[in-house]
């Protein structure tokens, strides 16, 4: 069996129990069992906002993560074999170009159900990211631990590999509650993401579609109510050299 990690309070512990090495007195006569008692407490302590800390940095998304998820595949050279067969579809290219020019500019509400899964059948095979924004309970309004995220949003969409593009800026929510509520509560979650980065960022209005599934869309089917399911979908619909404006 592997011999189980030692923490800097598990092994000044050690030390207080083997008392009877001459470190163990000398440390016992220093402090006494009652100070001992609060070192230990004062280490564990540490230890644990030490460990808070790093999770909390660890689980902010970074501008380059998201500017590598939207950021369009490269294209493969084409070879005379292939070539006919690596050619996008002309008649779905233009179907993608006729509901871009519908939707930019487009209140979130104004969307009809069948143009909002028209954008979700597309947005399949294009890149995306989900970004866990959480909001005030019951609210749109950005909670502080997300605003991090949010503005490595706005960062990595006014980069230069991406700024210019038509991105899509899709709301989620879990199963609790109606659909009514969720579909609503979606909408303007994503409409304030979107005023956000158009604040902050001077990102031009048209270029980000805002939509909303409320909770019609799990991304963990199998548990409703995961915090997963919360989320922004950000999805890069055309490449800023090809996106009419």
């Amino acid at each position: 069996m592997a011999p189980r990690p030692m923490t800097a309070a598990a092994d000044l512990q050690m030390i207080w129990n083997g008392a009877g090495s001459a470190e163990g007195l000398t440390m016992s006569k220093m402090l006494g069992r009652k100070g001992f008692g609060a070192l230990l407490s004062m280490l564990a302590m540490g230890a644990a906002l030490s460990f808070g800390i790093g999770k909390a940095a660890a689980d902010d998304v970074t501008e380059d993560q998201i500017v590598r998820a939207l950021a369009p595949a490269a294209k493969a050279p084409l070879t005379r074999g292939l070539s006919a067969a690596r050619q996008a579809d002309p008649s779905a290219s233009a179907a993608e170009g006729r509901l871009l020019q519908t939707i930019r500019g487009r209140a979130t509400r104004s969307l009809s159900v069948s143009e909002r899964e028209e954008i979700a059948t597309i947005a399949k095979d294009k890149p995306n990211i989900d970004l866990e924004i959480t909001f005030d309970y019951n609210s749109a309004d950005i909670s502080t631990k997300s605003l991090p995220s949010v503005q490595a949003l706005g960062k990595a969409l006014t980069n230069p590999d991406l700024k210019g593009s038509t991105f899509i800026v899709a709301g989620h929510t879990d199963a609790a509650g109606g659909d009514a509520y969720n579909q609503d509560l979606s909408e303007r979650r994503a409409d304030s993401i979107k005023r956000y980065l158009t604040g902050k960022f001077s990102i031009a209005p048209a270029d980000l579609v805002t939509v909303g599934y409320g909770k019609s869309k799990l991304k963990d089917p199998a548990n409703p109510l995961a915090e997963v399911n919360r989320r922004v979908q950000v999805v890069n619909m055309a490449n800023k050299t090809t996106a009419a404006k």
